[in-house]
C-alpha cells in the first residue's frame, strides 16, 4: 500500500513529517510517497539521521501558502506539494493522501482534482472527538457553511460508514446537533433534516444539544459547517482548558497525591490529544484524504498515515457510495 504525504504541509514541516513517515514505514508496513522539494527533504533527513528507506520523493517546487485563496490550488498552485500529491492520488499512483496544509485548499483540491464520490454533493471534514464512552465523529466541521437538508443526510451516511468501518462500531447512532431535543426545534434546516433522517434507514436517535456531545450517547453528530466549526473549536478549547486546570490542581497537591492520580491524568490527556487520531478524514472523496492538524508532530503524522491505511483497507469510499445508493432508493420508495 502506498500513502502519499505532503512533506511541506503544516507548521513543523518537513522534519516532523519525515519523522512520522519513517515510523510509519517501519511499523505499519506501508510505502510512502513524499511530495515536495527533493533537495530540502533529503537535506533535512540527512541532518536529522532519518532513514528514507521505503520512501519515494516526488518533486514539487512550491508550497501552498495558507493565506492564499483555496481556489488557487487548482490554478496558480498546481506545482505545490499539496496539488502534486492530490494529482498522484487521482492518477492512481497512491492509495491515500495526507496533508497538514490549508483545509480550504485541501477540500477544494480534493473536490476538483480527486473528485467526489458519485451521488455525494459536498465533501465534509470530519474530526473524531473523545467522549466519556469512546468517540464520535462530527461533520461538517467547517467546509460547508450553507447546507440543505439532503446534504446533512449525506453527512450522516458518510459518518456512519466511517464509524462502522474504521472505528469498528456496529450500527452507529446518528444525532442531529440542535438547540433542543424536540423534533420541532431549530431552523427550517434542522426541522426538515430531522424528517429526512427519520426515514433514511440509518440508526437515527434524534436531536442532540451541544452540552450532551461529550456524554458519548451517539457516534455521529451532523450539522452545517458553520455550526460544526464553532462546536469543534469550543470542544478543542475546553479540552485544552481542563488539561491546564488539572495540571494546576495537582501542582499543589503534593507528590503523594500527584503520583496516586498520575495514571488517570495521563489517560485523560491521551484521550483528549488530537495526535492519537492523526487527523480528520475528508469524507465524500473518491479516495481517502486525511487532513492532519496544522501543528502536527511526528506522532500525529504517524497516526494520520495509520488512519489513511485503515480507510484504504476498509474501503470507506466504496462503503459510502453503497450507503448513498441505498438511502437514495429508500427515499424513492417513501
Amino acid at each position: 500500500m502506498k500513502i502519499i504525504v505532503d512533506a511541506f504541509g503544516g507548521d513543523n514541516a518537513p522534519l516532523e513529517v519525515l519523522k512520522g513517515c519513517e515510523k510509519a514505514v517501519s511499523e505499519l508496513g506501508v510505502e510512502i510517497i513524499l511530495t515536495g522539494h527533493e533537495k530540502k527533504i533529503k537535506k533535512c533527513a540527512e541532518k536529522n539521521g532519518i532513514s528514507l528507506d521505503g520512501i519515494e520523493i516526488c518533486h514539487a517546487n512550491e508550497v501552498f501558502d495558507i493565506h492564499e485563496e483555496p481556489k488557487e490550488i487548482i490554478k496558480s498552485g498546481k506545482n505545490t506539494s499539496m496539488a502534486v500529491g492530490l494529482k498522484l492520488l487521482a492518477d492512481g499512483k497512491g492509495d491515500a493522501f495526507v496533508s497538514a496544509g490549508s483545509t480550504g485548499a485541501l477540500v477544494m483540491g480534493s473536490t476538483f482534482i480527486v473528485k467526489r464520490i458519485k451521488g455525494i454533493k459536498r465533501i465534509a471534514p470530519s474530526p473524531v472527538l473523545p467522549t466519556e464512552k469512546g468517540n464520535f465523529i462530527l461533520l461538517d466541521a467547517g467546509a460547508n457553511t450553507e447546507c440543505r437538508p439532503e446534504m446533512l443526510v449525506q453527512f450522516a451516511i458518510m459518518g456512519s460508514a466511517y464509524m462502522e468501518k474504521v472505528m469498528g462500531i456496529k450500527n452507529p447512532k446518528v444525532a442531529l446537533l440542535n438547540i433542543g431535543a424536540e423534533e420541532t426545534k431549530g431552523r427550517e434546516l434542522e426541522i426538515e433534516t430531522y424528517k429526512l433522517l427519520e426515514k433514511s434507514g440509518l440508526n437515527f436517535v434524534g436531536n442532540i444539544e451541544a452540552r450532551d456531545m461529550p456524554k458519548g450517547e451517539c457516534h455521529v453528530v451532523v450539522t452545517d459547517g458553520f455550526t460544526g466549526n464553532i462546536a469543534l473549536k469550543l470542544y478543542e478549547g475546553m479540552g485544552a482548558f481542563f488539561s491546564k486546570k488539572i495540571k494546576w490542581i495537582f501542582s499543589g497537591a503534593g507528590k503523594a497525591g500527584a503520583i496516586f492520580s498520575l495514571g488517570k491524568i495521563r489517560k485523560l490527556r491521551k484521550q483528549m490529544d488530537y495526535k492519537q487520531v492523526g487527523g480528520s478524514a475528508l469524507l465524500g472523496v473518491k479516495k481517502p484524504v486525511i487532513k492532519a492538524h496544522g501543528s502536527s508532530d511526528g506522532i500525529a503524522f504517524f497516526n494520520a498515515v495509520r488512519q489513511a491505511k485503515k480507510c484504504v483497507q476498509s474501503d470507506v469510499s466504496g462503503v459510502i457510495e453503497n450507503y448513498a445508493m441505498q438511502v437514495a432508493e429508500l427515499s424513492k420508495e417513501v
